[in-house]
C-alpha cells in the first residue's frame, strides 16, 4: 500500500486510489470498453462515450489515454473521468516578448517550463464531469484523489482542462484543495432567437450589416457555391482533410491534431449528432465545417477552407451564414463556436462563452511559486480581442 496524500494500491485492472467514501481505479481504454458504465457516461453532452472512443483511436498526438472509475463505498458508480497523460508546452500560444525571452532560453534549457501533465478532460474539445446526478461528490473525490494518480503517473502538474463557467459552483472547492483558476480561450455562444438569418443581420450593427449584405452579394454575382449537408464525410475526405490541415497550421495555438480517420469515424459511430457542411464552387469542395447537433444547440467544432478562394469568397462569412440559417430553419436554439478567430464572432453578435483551467502542481512547496507563475502565462492575458467583448468580465468571475 502507498501513502500519497490518499493512498494506491494494485488490482486485476488497474492501480486503485482511495478518497473519503470510495476509491478510484485508473483503467485503460480496452479495459474501460468492458464496463457497462462507460456507455452512460457523458450522455447529457454532444461529446458522449461514443466521442472518447474515437479520439483515443484516431487522434496523432502523443496522448496517454486512461479512465479513472470511482466508486462508492458500496460498489456504485460516483463517475466515470478521462484522463491523458501528456508532455505540455507551457508557453503554448503566448506571443510577443515573453515568449520571446523563453524561447531565448530554451536554446540552453530545452525543457523549461515543459512539463509531465495530468490532464483530466478530454482531448479534442471542452471538459465536462461524466455523472449528472453526483457531480459535486464526484468533483470532491477527484479532487482529493487526483494528486496520488498524478504521482502515480510521474506526472509533476495537474489541469482540468476547458471546463464550462457552469461547472464553477460545482468546482468552488478548488482552492481549498490547492487549485488555481485561470481562464482558458473560450468558446463563444450566439442565441438563435430569430426569424431567418436576415432577421439576425437585423440586430447587428449597421455597418456590419452593411459589410456582410455587400460580401454575399459579391461572391454570389461572380460564383456559384452549393451547400451540402452530410453525416458520412468518408466519400471526400482526400478532398476536404487538406482544407481542415490549411486552418490548423495557420493557427498560433494548437493542441490537439485530427486525422482522417478521426473524421471518417465521427460520422460512422455518431451519425445522430454529426453534420459535416460542405461547400462547392464548380464541384470542387472550398469549405467545410464539421458540426455536432445536440438538445437545441449546434456545436460548429471545426472548419476547412481553400485559401486560394477563401478570401476573394468571404467564405469565412458565407459558411457562417449558411450554417445559421440552417440552424435557424432546424428550430435550434443555440450557436455554439470553438475557440479563436474572436475578432469576427465580436462583429457577428456572439458573446464569450467561457472555459477554465483548474492548476495544481504536485509539489506542496512549488505549488503556491507555479500558482502564481500560471496567472502571467495563461492565454487569454495576450488576445486583444477578448476585452472587447461585453461579458469579457465573465472570464473571471
Amino acid at each position: 500500500m502507498k501513502q500519497a496524500g490518499v493512498a494506491g494500491s494494485r488490482s486485476d485492472r488497474g492501480e486503485v486510489f482511495r478518497f473519503a467514501g470510495g476509491s478510484a481505479v485508473s483503467l485503460n481504454g480496452d479495459e474501460i470498453r468492458q464496463c457497462h458504465e462507460w456507455r452512460e457516461a457523458f450522455a447529457q453532452c454532444a461529446k458522449d462515450y461514443r466521442y472518447y472512443n474515437i479520439i483515443e483511436a484516431t487522434l496523432a498526438n502523443s496522448f496517454r489515454y486512461r479512465y479513472l472509475v470511482l466508486r462508492g463505498e458500496d460498489g456504485s458508480i460516483v463517475g466515470i473521468q478521462p484522463y491523458l497523460i501528456v508532455q505540455q508546452n507551457l508557453v503554448e500560444g503566448i506571443p510577443g516578448a515573453i515568449r520571446q525571452a523563453i524561447d531565448r532560453i530554451r536554446t540552453r534549457f530545452p525543457r523549461l517550463l515543459t512539463m509531465r501533465v495530468l490532464m483530466l478532460g478530454c482531448a479534442a474539445g471542452e471538459g465536462h464531469l461524466s455523472s449528472s446526478n453526483h457531480q459535486e461528490r464526484l468533483a470532491a473525490a477527484l479532487f482529493e484523489a487526483l494528486p496520488a494518480v498524478a504521482r502515480s503517473e510521474g506526472a509533476s502538474l495537474i489541469v482540468w482542462k476547458d471546463f464550462s463557467a457552469r461547472y464553477r459552483q460545482v468546482l468552488g472547492d478548488f482552492a481549498r484543495h490547492a487549485f488555481t483558476r485561470v481562464p482558458s480561450m473560450p468558446m463563444t455562444r450566439l442565441q438563435l432567437d430569430f426569424v431567418d438569418f436576415d432577421d439576425y443581420l437585423g440586430h447587428l450593427s449597421y455597418g456590419t450589416r452593411k459589410s456582410l449584405r455587400r460580401k454575399f452579394r459579391k461572391t454570389e454575382r461572380s460564383h456559384n457555391l452549393n451547400m451540402e449537408v452530410t453525416s458520412d464525410l468518408t466519400p471526400y475526405l482526400d478532398e476536404v482533410y487538406p482544407l481542415y490541415r490549411a486552418v490548423q497550421d495557420r493557427s498560433s495555438m494548437k493542441f490537439e491534431n485530427l486525422t482522417k480517420e478521426y473524421f471518417a469515424q465521427l460520422g460512422r459511430l455518431m451519425p445522430d449528432r454529426v453534420r459535416y457542411f460542405l461547400w462547392r464552387l464548380e464541384g470542387r469542395i472550398v469549405a467545410f465545417s464539421a458540426t455536432l447537433v445536440h438538445g437545441d444547440v449546434i456545436y460548429d467544432d471545426y472548419l476547412g477552407l481553400d485559401y486560394s478562394v477563401a478570401l476573394d469568397l468571404h467564405l469565412y462569412f458565407y459558411t457562417f451564414r449558411d450554417i445559421v440559417s440552417w440552424a435557424i430553419g432546424q428550430g435550434l436554439k443555440w450557436y455554439l463556436s470553438s475557440p479563436l478567430n474572436y475578432d469576427p464572432k465580436l462583429h457577428l453578435g456572439c458573446a464569450l462563452a467561457p472555459l477554465d483551467l483548474y492548476v495544481r502542481h504536485t509539489s506542496p512547496l512549488l505549488n503556491p511559486v507555479f500558482g502564481r507563475l500560471v496567472k502571467l502565462l495563461e492565454p487569454t492575458r495576450h488576445d486583444p480581442v477578448l476585452p472587447r467583448f461585453p461579458n469579457a468580465a465573465e472570464l473571471i468571475s
